[in-house]
Formats: structure tokens, C-alpha cells, sequence
């Protein structure tokens, strides 16, 4: 497995212009490599730059929302394994739209958990995509420009950054399970109306 991880920068490398293709396909088979997305990303940076890492992280994440939103759909056992997941780890605990993006930040909780809750907590897919876009842009950013460098931190500024992200979710949290809708930072009526 680990000569097969090697392999995959170097491959993409030697791809030429359909690198940025393999790459995006790299992050919708990630979770069946058992690749962290902090690690794909890392790779992502060190390809093909800060801006067009960022950009193809972006396009294979959301990409693998859609997915896992189809999926749920079309295999109910994958949605049952999930809500296991879910019993399991946070049982019947309500999250806010603002409390799932906290946690998108954090390379070791689930990602496909996570979408779960934005799936129940949005109306339609188009809302849940928006949500699932909005919250896939931070950490791709992040773990594009800084993956490396958080890797190299000292242990102890590992612990306070993860300690600074716990204490936002968790004030995220007190505010109230009120979730906030796109239209309330995007109105699309003029200010005439």
C-alpha cells in the first residue's frame, strides 16, 4: 500500500496536462486508499502550487460531496453504515451549519460524517451542495498553503490550534442549534424591494 501512496505523486507528475485530472480523481478514490483529505491536499500544494492546488482540492472534494449525496441515495446500506457512525461517535448530538464547518477544519473527523449532518440539516441538494462548497473552501485553502508546515509544528502548537478550533465549536454550539440559511448573507432581492 505504501509503494501504491509513492506511486500516485509520481504518476502525476509524468502526466503532463492530465495531471490536474488524475489528481481530482485521486480525491474521489481517497476514501478507499484510506488517505486523509490533509494528506491529498499537502500533495496537491506541492504539484501544482498554492492557487491551482487550491482550486483542483476544491473541484475533487466537491465532487466527492455530490457523490456521497447520490450515493446515500441509491445504496441505503451506505447511509445505514453512516448513521452507525454517527450513533456511535456523537449519538444524538445537534450540530449548527457553523459547528460542521469548524469540524471540516480538523484532518481527523470523517468527512462523509459530516456530510450526513449537512445532508439532514439543508433543505433540497442544491442547498446542501452550497453548504458542502462553502465549507470545502477553508481547509482546502489551509491545507494546501500550510499542510506541510502543520505537519512540522511542535506538538504543542499542534494542541493549541486543535484547542483553538474546539473552543470556536464549541461557542458555535452555545449559540444555538439555529441553522442559518444562504439567502440570510446572500439576499437576492435589491435593497429597493
Amino acid at each position: 500500500m505504501d509503494m501504491f501512496n509513492g506511486a500516485i505523486p509520481h504518476v502525476i507528475e509524468e502526466a503532463g496536462w492530465f495531471a490536474p485530472i488524475i489528481f481530482i480523481i485521486v480525491h474521489l478514490i481517497r476514501p478507499f486508499l484510506f488517505l486523509p483529505v490533509i494528506v491529498v491536499c499537502i500533495a496537491g500544494g506541492y504539484l501544482f502550487g498554492f492557487l491551482h492546488g487550491t482550486l483542483y482540492s476544491i473541484i475533487g472534494l466537491s465532487l466527492m460531496s455530490f457523490i456521497f449525496y447520490k450515493l446515500i441515495d441509491i445504496f441505503p446500506s451506505f447511509r445505514t453504515k453512516i448513521m452507525k457512525l454517527k450513533e456511535k461517535y456523537l449519538k444524538d448530538r445537534v450540530l449548527t451549519i457553523g459547528q460542521v464547518m469548524v469540524l471540516r477544519m480538523m484532518p481527523f473527523v470523517h468527512f462523509h460524517l459530516l456530510s450526513l449532518y449537512l445532508m439532514e440539516m439543508t433543505s433540497s441538494f442544491k442547498e446542501y451542495m452550497r453548504y458542502s462548497i462553502a465549507g470545502i473552501i477553508l481547509p482546502a485553502l489551509l491545507y494546501t498553503a500550510f499542510g506541510q508546515s502543520f505537519t512540522e509544528l511542535p506538538i504543542y502548537v499542534s494542541l493549541l490550534l486543535i484547542l483553538l478550533l474546539i473552543s470556536l465549536f464549541s461557542y458555535l454550539g452555545k449559540r444555538g442549534t439555529v441553522t442559518y440559511k444562504w439567502h440570510r448573507f446572500f439576499s437576492t432581492k435589491s435593497p429597493s424591494e
